[in-house]
């Protein structure tokens, strides 16, 4: 059987954790940053993780937790 490929995509944008959480940066960080509130920035530093089918479907296009 051949192997699975990788989206090149989502590998960039996500990363599998050791417990198989799905974790991605949130958008919003890149510039504009003067027009937002200390408490926002902050919490665009913080990573999302993802839940449910969301999940499901990630851990199709990463097969190798990349």
């Amino acid at each position: 059987m051949p192997k699975l490929k990788t989206n090149r995509s989502a590998k960039k944008r996500m990363r599998i954790s050791k417990r198989g959480k799905v974790r991605y940066n949130r958008a919003g960080k890149g510039h504009l940053l003067t027009g937002k509130r200390s408490k926002r920035k902050r919490f665009l530093e913080t990573p999302g993780y993802l839940s449910g089918n969301e999940k499901k479907t990630i851990k199709m296009i990463l097969p190798y937790g990349a």
